[in-house]
């Protein structure tokens, strides 16, 4: 659980308690550690796992004996980089309105422990890290690859105009759906743009399960999203959102021939979910955020089965 921020003790509200960005790291480095959400490692990992699902649909289509271990090392470096970019992004953008809100007032512009000049370089050197990784892959992953920055770029303003901004953060998070397959065939096929739409869904229902935290002083400040939007009907929406991305899954995994494993992986995966709605409750917080976090656990499930099964088609 996040620990309380002390006044004049740099920690962030949110942050986790205890982390070693907090405890080993230099304090000079510690604002920009948390900039990139260092020590937050599930957005990273929610960023990753599209990619390594792509990755390892891609395996299976091609009949490899497994997803390329180089593409999943590149996939997570990419990852960290481009979360910290997106996260550095995102606070540059939102500095004023995370000053009004109790959860994000000790974030490390709004409270004065970087400027917003500082805050830049950071996010410029964090890209140029992603870039490096990019280049690694073939001409048409890394034109896909571009392209990712749009809806990054108008992500952070969505909150402040469109009820749903959570829609086009799913367009930003799942774009990994896209890059894993394309570094293995150098054109996207229907079976990643159906895992690419499943993902936007999937996506949308996690966030909004995050958004639960921030219900109360989003309606405070004015700021949009999607759990204000459903409010009782929170429940309803999240498992909608969640059974349009199993139901989205389906066609990607026939497109790409999966077997035996990669159809249990996407049966444990949607056991996952539901058991997410079965226990979410639109005003309590503290489980709302256990709940996002148990994504990482959904996701590394999906991803065993369709490894596991581009491993045994691929060596059968």
């Amino acid at each position: 659980m996040p620990a309380p921020s002390e006044p004049g003790s740099g920690r962030v509200a949110d942050a986790v308690a205890g982390h070693w960005a907090d405890r080993l790291a230099p304090a000079a480095a510690r604002p920009y550690l948390r900039l990139a959400r260092i020590e937050r490692p599930i957005g990273w990992w929610l960023l990753l796992l599209p990619c390594w699902w792509s990755a390892a649909l891609a395996a299976v289509a091609a009949e490899n004996p497994g997803p390329h271990p180089g593409h999943l090392a590149l996939f997570l470096v990419g990852a960290v980089a481009m979360r910290g970019a997106g996260s550095t992004y995102n606070d540059i953008a939102d500095r004023r309105l995370d000053a009004q809100v109790e959860r994000t007032r000790s974030r490390p512009l709004p409270s004065g422990q970087v400027t917003t000049r500082q805050a830049a370089a950071f996010l410029v050197a964090q890209a140029l890290v992603g870039l490096a990784v990019l280049l690694q892959f073939n001409t048409t992953a890394i034109l896909v690859g571009m392209l990712s920055l749009a809806p990054v770029a108008i992500y952070p303003f969505m909150k402040r105009v469109m009820p749903m901004p959570q829609a086009v953060l799913g367009l930003a998070f799942s774009w990994g759906a896209l890059m894993g397959w394309v570094a293995v065939f150098g054109r996207l096929d229907p079976p990643a743009l159906w895992l690419y739409a499943g993902t936007v869904a999937w996506v949308v229902g996690y966030d909004t399960i995050y958004a639960v935290q921030d219900i109360e002083d989003d309606e405070i400040v004015g700021i949009h999203s999607s759990a204000r939007l459903f409010g009782a009907r929170l429940r309803l929406a999240v498992g909608l959102c969640y059974a349009l991305t199993v139901a989205l899954f389906v066609p990607a995994l026939a497109g790409a021939g999966a077997g035996l494993l990669g159809w249990v992986g996407l049966a444990l995966f949607g056991a996952h979910l539901a058991r997410q709605v079965a226990l979410l409750s639109e005003r309590d917080g503290a489980r709302a955020l256990a709940l996002f976090r148990s994504n990482r656990d959904a996701g590394l499930i999906l991803f065993a089965g369709l490894a596991a099964d581009a491993l045994w088609q691929g060596l059968g």
